[in-house]
This record gives C-alpha cells, sequence and structure tokens, in this order.
C-alpha cells in the first residue's frame, strides 16, 4: 500500500541503545549496592518509558530506594548515552531515501536523553516532527503521540506506516489507526502482521521526487 510518511519508534528499532541503557542500569544498581544483570534483562523493561524501566530494574521490595536509583540513572545516562549504541542496519539507507518532510519519530524516551542522542548521531534534523515520551501528558500506548505526529506530518493516520519493535509500538499503532510494521529483529517479530526483511525495504518505497 501506497504511504506518505514513515513514523519510527527509536530504542529497538532503529537504534540498538540496550549496551548503554544496560549500564546506565548496573552503575544505578552498584549504587544500592545491587548486583548487575544482563543486557536481556534490561531490555526487557525498555519500551514503557523511564519510570518503567526503574521500576523493571529496581529490587522487589526495595521501592524506597527508587529516588536513588533514578537519580543515579540519570546521571550515568546523561553522561554515557552513545558508548555502545549502534543505528541498526539499513537506518542511513532509509534517512536518506526518505525526505525529512515525510519522517517522523515516535518515542518514550524523555527528552533529556532523546536530544543529545539525536544531535550526536547527527538525526537531529533528519526527521519533521518527534515526539518525545514527556512531551504530551500520554506516551505510548496510548494513541495521541502517534496521532500528533501524524498531523504534524499534515498525513491521514491510514496513509502513514508506523515502524517499532515491541508490544508497546503495535499497541499504539492499532489504537491510533495507523498501519504497523515490525523490524526483524524486534519483539514483536514473531507475532506481527507485517514484519519488515530490514529497514533497506522501507527505502526503496521512498516517493520519488518531483523533476
Amino acid at each position: 500500500m501506497p504511504m506518505d510518511a514513515l513514523i519510527f519508534d527509536l530504542d529497538g528499532t532503529l537504534l540498538d541503545s540496550s549496551p548503554d541503557l544496560a549500564a546506565a542500569a548496573n552503575a544505578a544498581r552498584a549504587v544500592l549496592g545491587l548486583p548487575a544483570l544482563s543486557i536481556p534483562e534490561v531490555e526487557g523493561g525498555v519500551g514503557w518509558g523511564l519510570g518503567h524501566l526503574l521500576q523493571h530494574i529496581l529490587a522487589p521490595r526495595t521501592t524506597d530506594q527508587l529516588p536513588a536509583l533514578r537519580a543515579a540513572f540519570i546521571a550515568h545516562y546523561q553522561a554515557n548515552p552513545l558508548v555502545d549504541s549502534r543505528p541498526y542496519p539499513g537506518v542511513a539507507a532509509v534517512l536518506d531515501a526518505w525526505p525529512a518532510a515525510r519522517l517522523g519519530l515516535v518515542t518514550n524516551k524523555p527528552r533529556m536523553f532523546l536530544d543529545p542522542i539525536l544531535a550526536g548521531l547527527g538525526w537531529a534534523a533528519r526527521f519533521a516532527v518527534v515526539v518525545a515520551g514527556d512531551d504530551l501528558p500520554a506516551r505510548k500506548p496510548d494513541p495521541a503521540p502517534l496521532l500528533a505526529a501524524t498531523r504534524a506530518l499534515a498525513v491521514a493516520p491510514g496513509r502513514a506506516l508506523f515502524v517499532g519493535d515491541s508490544e508497546v509500538d503495535a499497541q499504539t499503532a492499532e489504537a491510533a489507526g495507523v498501519p504497523f510494521a515490525a523490524v526483524p529483529w524486534g519483539r514483536v517479530a514473531g507475532a506481527a502482521p507485517r514484519v519488515l526483511s530490514g529497514l533497506v525495504e522501507l527505502a526503496a518505497l521512498a516517493p520519488v521526487a518531483s523533476p
């Protein structure tokens, strides 16, 4: 089906940020005297926003330590957001093929982390609209951020494609009435109705520029 815009999730979709998120999580846990978690253990809490991730990496029955964990996580991640994070294969091809005016980004990552990461990757000007996890009162899987992106792109929800990796992304797309495609390395790749062969597939669908 022809599409007028592409809207992406960030973590786990365009950017493999798990190593740096895990490093920040374990630095925060170390402050509390807790043992380190593996990258897959931390990954299980990614996608729903910072609050969910912090609850996920906190030891059971230690919620009183959440403020200290939060402060330590923020300090470490703000200082080290792009040490081992890497774009997934095909990202550059998509961003080069599609005009920025037709690209959006909708993520639950807070703005304080998001802006430095986009700047560090050279992606700050590659999207016409970027909706962070704390820009609106609601975040994914609420449809509001995704619908805000379609409005900013001046495209009907049914004429955009939301590309993500997680259950949160799939639920968001369904609630917003936006077609969804999962990246092949995503958590929902085994269940999503449409799974991309790779991001390069989207580069080939870029609109042809007018002569």
